[in-house]
């Protein structure tokens, strides 16, 4: 992995905890670099994150599906 591949996106909002046993959370974050520069996407990360923490994605295009309601 080169630093070229790496992008800093700033998470914007905390959708929800989501995994087999809620370990990874659904956040939504805005890219501040490359290509995909001020565009919005939803990802699901593992690990403690806060509302205006930067976080490094690998690749920017994939998008996670939306949390359902559970039942």
């Amino acid at each position: 992995m080169s630093d070229e591949e790496a992008t800093p996106a700033e998470v914007i909002e905390i959708v929800g905890r989501t995994g087999m046993h809620g370990e990874s959370t659904q956040i939504k974050c805005r890219v501040l670099e490359g290509t995909n520069k001020g565009r919005i996407i939803t990802r699901n990360c593992r690990g403690p994150v806060k509302v205006g923490d930067i976080i490094v994605l690998l690749e920017t295009n994939r998008e996670v599906r939306k949390l359902s309601k559970r039942r």
